[in-house]
């Protein structure tokens, strides 16, 4: 009876010593780091802001090996709870997107104060947030400045998803932009609002409509998924639309005349790489046209209408911007 205690026993431990060993192989295993991302309303599709984060998050996912789960919110009242199911299961790197997310951040931030945030849109000063912001005038500037070569009424416009700084820098930019081609060119500006104000093409195309019966006759916008009916509307009318965040170029090709690119999907990467490789470290970080982290499309489907001399002379504007010959917040003053 003894004997057979004993060897019971000798078994056992092997056991244990076998099952202690797997889990610390495990463990060894799962050592990649996770990162969340909770998109912003309208989410994937958008051909705009939620679609290039998400590029920037699965580029990480390949060249990186980063674990990458995303979410997407159908209204603002989400963003809360699905930053707390991040936190809560222990994900090393927790994104949010679009500025309407920013009030979530700081107050899931400070919930969970050993937990690590990046905040793509909105500055935040705290210990435990990296924020991500683009520096939309130059970029839209740039845009506009093309469009203020390539209008032929005259007049231009601009329709923004929300009332709200942000969305305005992009506006600003643009029309300084074609004012500095011809301070006589006619502006236009407004605002889908509503409760989808980033998701209601149909909205956006009225808007652009109305714009266009006022002789407009190139159209920027920056309101994600509402963006697509300024582009119906353009195709219809036959003018030129400008895009918005990604290369929006080829949704109707030769419609639209370019995109005001602000990389999101290089920010989302860069600052993934540099945590993976350095460690989090808060900061805040500008992309601008200088870094490459805004700025216009090759042109592929218009660069022959727009011809060799109005492609000199924008190159020249860029290189301006970039040396400080051009300011831009200068030139946005003189809007007012």
């Amino acid at each position: 009876m003894k004997k057979m205690l004993m060897v019971i026993m000798v078994i056992m431990g092997l056991l244990l010593t076998a099952c202690g060993n797997e889990k610390k192989e495990e463990k060894v295993e799962d050592n990649g780091l996770k990162i969340g991302l909770v998109l912003s309303t309208g989410g994937l599709g958008d051909k705009s802001f939620n679609d290039s984060a998400y590029r920037g998050l699965t580029m990480a996912e390949k060249e990186l090996g980063v674990k990458i789960k995303y979410v997407e919110p159908a209204n603002v009242s989400e963003f809360d709870p699905f930053l707390r199911q991040f936190a809560e299961a222990n994900y090393d790197l927790i994104i949010g997107i679009g500025f309407q997310m920013r009030d979530s951040i700081v107050k899931v931030a400070k919930e969970y104060p050993n937990k690590h945030f990046l905040m793509v849109d909105e500055p935040i000063d705290m210990p435990n947030i990296i924020s991500a912001t683009f520096n939309e005038p130059e970029g839209s500037f740039v845009a506009g400045a093309l469009a203020g070569m390539m209008t032929k009424t005259n007049t231009i416009g601009f329709i923004g998803g929300m009332e709200v700084p942000l969305i305005k820098r992009f506006g600003d930019g643009f029309m300084a932009g074609a004012k500095y081609i011809d301070p006589e060119i006619t502006t236009f500006e407004t605002y889908v609002g509503g409760n989808s104000p980033f998701n209601d093409p149909a909205r956006g195309k009225e808007m652009a409509l109305s714009m266009i019966d006022s002789s407009a006759d190139i159209i920027y916008h920056a309101a994600a998924g509402s963006g697509m009916g300024v582009f119906e509307a353009a195709k219809e009318r036959d003018i030129y639309a400008v895009g918005v965040d990604s290369n929006q170029d080829g949704v109707i090709p030769g419609t639209v005349l370019t995109s005001m690119l602000k990389k999101v999907d290089n920010a989302v990467f860069t600052i993934i790489k540099e945590t993976k490789e350095e460690g989090f470290r808060s900061r805040q970080k500008v992309f601008n046209l200088a870094n490459g982290g805004v700025g216009i499309t090759d042109l592929e489907y218009t660069k022959d209408k727009i011809g060799e001399d109005r492609l000199k002379r924008l190159d020249q504007i860029k290189k301006d911007i970039i040396s400080g010959k051009i300011d831009v917040q200068k030139e946005i003053s003189k809007l007012n």
